[in-house]
């Protein structure tokens, strides 16, 4: 699987990228996480989402757009940032993307990127991002963005866009904005699934899972590495799932909610778990699914494999409200007490065996005693 070359004609750089491995042929499912897939058909099946999408791939400027990164962006070129257009040609050579598609750079000091247009994708990172990674850690996100090109989640990312800004200027009208921000709601859902998905085609480029880690651990806390720790950073992502009752889950929930990107802990957690995962290997050594292969696979298929992965992440979470879930899903008793056990701070001990208890306590029992005073 090891190929020396690149596709750019010229062999002659001794370049990180000549040790890479390529992938020919590689579908977009062998890194697509499955929540994003599932996501993706939940989205498409949301009431209006249709007739939504069927209306606006007739009226978004797509010309418009590709009009304003051309006249106020620098299009990266073998002339203009070809350090850049290098990693980009790299990039989609490892990941068998046939058509290169066009990148920008554009000025902004916040550290982003992003791939959007509806015919054909288009690249667009920032000079804060620029200035902020180093080479191996701009190829992990070149890589990234690549890899929502070669998922085809360019489509809906800028539908996404479109409709946050419609959002905003019809939210005066009343109830004028609320099935546009169900929708909204939905694809920030299925977004922030996708990023995990491209953070796995972003490895799968650099090859180098400290780089995606430092990448990473930059955009959270900005250019002091040196200040930085990455078990410190992953223990953060171990404290979040896990930490709190029931109380800082909700919370979690609402903080998330409007963002289009997972939280940074989360994302580098996600990320080394993958890394370390026997897919992954196997998709280096070369067993990984192909994309002529795409036209047989099954809605079905997907939704299974989705809903296998979830009850994985229910079962492992250490999070309050999925042991919760984990307990409804496993017939536990008294599921009020431990609700109001979880959010008040409180424990649950003593209820797990109440239903026992109360089997075995007498026939004359009055509603007037406490509960679990049967086995007290």
């Amino acid at each position: 699987m090891t190929d020396d070359t690149n596709g750019t004609g010229d062999s002659s750089d001794n370049v990180p990228s000549r040790q890479r491995k390529r992938f020919p042929g590689i579908s977009s499912r062998a890194y697509e996480h499955p929540a994003d897939r599932s996501a993706l058909v939940a989205l498409r099946k949301l009431t209006g989402f249709d007739t939504v999408f069927k209306a606006l791939s007739g009226l978004l400027p797509e010309r418009s757009l590709r009009l304003l990164f051309l006249s106020d962006s620098v299009r990266v070129s073998d002339a203009q940032f070809a350090h850049l257009n290098h990693m980009l040609r790299d990039a989609c050579y490892i990941l068998d993307l046939e058509k290169v598609p066009p990148m920008y750079v554009t000025q902004n000091p916040q550290p982003n990127a992003m791939c959007i247009g509806l015919d054909e994708p288009i690249i667009v990172v920032t000079t804060g991002l620029v200035e902020l990674l180093d080479e191996e850690e701009m190829r992990a996100v070149v890589g990234h963005e690549v890899g929502h090109a070669l998922s085809g989640h360019s489509v809906y990312r800028t539908i996404l866009l479109f409709l946050t800004n419609l959002a905003l200027k019809v939210a005066w009208i009343p109830l004028g904005n609320v099935a546009i921000m169900a929708i909204v709601t939905a694809l920030r859902e299925w977004f922030r699934k996708s990023e995990l998905s491209a953070d796995r085609a972003g490895l799968l480029v650099g090859q180098d899972l400290k780089a995606s880690m430092r990448g990473l651990m930059k955009i959270a806390g900005g250019n002091h590495l040196h200040e930085m720790n990455v078990d410190a950073f992953l223990e953060q992502a171990e404290e979040y799932e896990a930490g709190g009752d029931l109380r800082d889950s909700v919370l979690k929930i609402l903080n998330v909610l409007p963002r289009t990107h997972p939280f940074t802990t989360v994302r580098a957690a996600e990320l080394k778990k993958w890394a370390e995962s026997r897919d992954f290997q196997r998709i280096m050594d070369g067993h990984y699914p192909r994309r002529d292969a795409d036209k047989d696979t099954s809605v079905s298929d997907s939704f299974r494999q989705s809903a296998s992965s979830y009850a994985n992440d229910v079962r492992n979470s250490k999070d309050p409200l999925m042991k919760l879930v984990g307990d409804i899903a496993g017939g536990t008793a008294d599921i009020g007490g431990k609700l109001r056990g979880k959010f008040t701070g409180g424990g649950s001990s003593g209820s797990a065996g109440s239903a026992k208890d109360q089997a075995r306590s007498d026939d004359d029992t009055t509603n007037d005693e406490e509960p679990g005073s049967a086995g007290s």
